[in-house]
């Protein structure tokens, strides 16, 4: 592990998890066996990682974020408080027959994160599921179905109530030109075709 990590005494972190450089770990948070976070990430208190999850670089989990194994998050992804990402798509303690579950009893399945999206505080992303590139899903939201690049979604399950460009704030749509969009805080430019959102060359 590099020097350069700087881990709270209080926080766990399994032997086998690889950390990048830079990276910060916060008080009572957890990363466990052969996790693997990037560079420049930061884990907040109370944060849990599980076994074998894969974090890009420059990613925040906020305090209490729970990141349950087989998840995915790409570079620059931000998962905002108490945020959960799930992987049993049909939970039980036990099975049909009464016995309680244990790891082998069921198949893990993941919540895939793209590159820059954000998860406000308290959404619950519920696998199998992805979260497209540089969407954002709103406080309290509730996953279930795949999210486009750039969407804006909310609600209870999810739904797409508009677009986001890279620097998070809803675009607007550009008078007189049917499907363009722009956002009003850097300028750029994108295209709308067949429910999806592509950004202009």
């Amino acid at each position: 592990m590099s020097v350069s990590v700087r881990i709270q005494p209080t926080a766990q972190v399994d032997k086998t998890a690889e950390i990048g450089d830079g990276t910060t770990i916060w008080d009572l948070a957890q990363i466990r066996e052969q996790a693997r976070l990037g560079r420049s990430c930061i884990v907040g208190r109370g944060a849990y990682v599980g076994p074998g999850v894969r974090i890009g670089d420059n990613v925040k989990l906020q305090n209490y974020a729970l990141v349950y194994e087989p998840a995915e998050l790409g570079d620059g992804v931000f998962v905002g408080p108490a945020v959960v990402l799930t992987n049993d798509y049909y939970p039980r303690s036990v099975d049909a027959e009464g016995r309680q579950k244990r790891g082998g009893d069921w198949e893990a399945v993941a919540v895939l994160v793209a590159e820059g999206a954000s998860l406000g505080a308290r959404s619950v992303c519920v696998a199998p599921v992805r979260i497209g590139r540089w969407a954002l899903v709103a406080a309290g939201a509730v996953v279930i179905r795949d999210v486009p690049d750039f969407a804006l979604v909310a609600g209870v399950p999810a739904r797409r109530i508009g677009w986001v460009g890279r620097a998070g704030v809803r675009l607007v749509e550009r008078d007189g030109e049917p499907g363009g969009w722009e956002c009003p805080a850097t300028g750029a430019l994108y295209d709308e075709k067949d429910g999806e959102l592509v950004e202009r060359a």
